[in-house]
């Protein structure tokens, strides 16, 4: 089935030509089944790329998804065209009386500011609160899920004396999770971030289970039962290039940064990088809309009851 997407979205030429299935309205319509609603809460600067990297995931799957864009409503993006936020985006003040299926919560490029200054923290918290009772699922990334978990649980993010950022391998802990359905025991995922979790912390809560870690760069994705939420804090939604767009802008900023770890061949950035993690992460967001689809209800109305 096809992914329905605002139309004109800049995301649709690129998705059809990779081939994913984009549909228009008049197309759903004729269709005579409901669609998964999923919500994306785009917290990045630049809100094409990251659609168009999740648009790409949700789209892999054999359901029918609608896709709805969210933005903070009491926040204005300096990095994004006010036309393009105006044509595609609800602020949650629009989007807060309807109930979805899931939820993507995306990072943002705040991880040097404690959470409480962030200057939409108060507005975020009220969104975390708000999935407990409209939201069937929700899936934080990166800063995005590290937020969740200091909001629900207190968990603290702790800064790193240099960036997390590279090519890193993991492994699954949890055999049996239907999140990690066809999942190889170890694999590659894009990580680019200040700060970490760390497993001492999350123990304090037994509730939160680890599914993926790695021993270079700690736990990456955490399941969070109680809050139907899974918390993913690296980047298996990066395009082959996205880290190699963060080194090229950070060294032409003269900025304290080294060559992301195993991701260049031979270590050398005139070379093109190699995707080795996108059917990981295909695997991991159609697991996701899978468990969604088996477990939410039919009638949008008894989604948080």
């Amino acid at each position: 089935m096809p992914i329905k997407i605002p139309e004109r979205l800049p995301a649709i030429e690129v998705l059809r030509r990779e081939g994913v299935m984009v549909m228009g309205e008049e197309t759903a319509l004729r269709q005579d089944i409901r669609p998964l609603q999923i919500a994306l809460l785009n917290l990045m600067p630049k809100k094409v790329p990251t659609e168009t990297q999740f648009c790409r995931l949700i789209g892999a799957t054999p359901l029918q998804i609608e896709l709805t864009l969210i933005r903070m409503s009491r926040h204005e993006p300096r990095n994004t065209s006010p036309e393009h936020m105006q044509d595609f985006y609800q602020p949650f003040e629009e989007a807060r009386a309807r109930r979805f299926d899931g939820l993507i919560v995306t990072g943002a490029p705040v991880e040097h500011l404690p959470y409480e200054e962030v200057g939409y923290w108060d507005e975020l918290t009220e969104i975390f609160d708000w999935t407990q009772s409209n939201v069937h699922h929700t899936i934080g990334v990166c800063w995005g899920g590290m937020a969740m978990l200091h909001h629900f649980w207190g968990v603290p993010k702790h800064p790193l004396p240099s960036k997390a950022f590279g090519c890193f391998r993991h492994r699954t802990t949890v055999a049996g999770s239907p999140f990690l359905t066809g999942f190889s025991d170890s694999f590659v995922v894009p990580v680019s971030r200040w700060t970490e979790l760390r497993e001492a912390d999350l123990a304090r809560h037994p509730e939160l289970r680890v599914l993926v870690t790695s021993d270079q760069a700690g736990p990456c994705l955490i399941e969070d039962p109680r809050h139907r939420a899974l918390y993913m804090v690296n980047h298996l939604e990066y395009d082959s290039g996205t880290l190699k767009e963060e080194y090229d802008r950070d060294a032409a900023n003269g900025g304290p940064i080294e060559l992301p770890v195993d991701y260049f061949p031979g270590d050398d950035p005139s070379r093109l990088p190699e995707n080795r993690w996108r059917s990981h992460g295909q695997l991991l967001y159609g697991n996701w809309i899978n468990a969604i689809y088996q477990t939410t209800p039919y009638d949008l109305e008894r989604i948080g009851t």
